[in-house]
């Protein structure tokens, strides 16, 4: 038995759940806007978090507290100029440690 790629073992239930009515709606995102009851721009917006999500396991880094951050971000509880503050400022400390 094949285990799931990284990317999707880290996906909440409601973002599998997106990725299979946009699967079954041809990757018709006014389908997809139509089934939820939202705007065309609201399922564009969640289409692109869920891509920098999978981006980010994709490409996870090394270090935990830098994905941490990454992930607060895409998830909308950090907003994008505050982590890269806090990881630019982690990485100048590592460097001068």
């Amino acid at each position: 038995m094949e285990t799931l790629p990284m990317w999707m073992t880290g996906l909440e239930d409601e973002d599998a759940a997106f990725i299979k009515k946009f699967v079954l709606a041809s990757g018709s995102l006014k389908e997809v806007a139509s089934l939820y009851g939202v705007s065309y721009p609201t399922v564009r917006l969640r289409l692109d978090r869920l891509i920098q999500k999978i981006q980010l396991a994709e490409t996870a880094e090394a270090d935990p507290y830098v994905a941490l951050v990454k992930r607060l971000a895409v998830d909308d509880k950090l907003d994008f100029d505050t982590a890269k503050i806090l990881i630019s400022e982690y990485r100048k400390r590592r460097e001068g440690t």
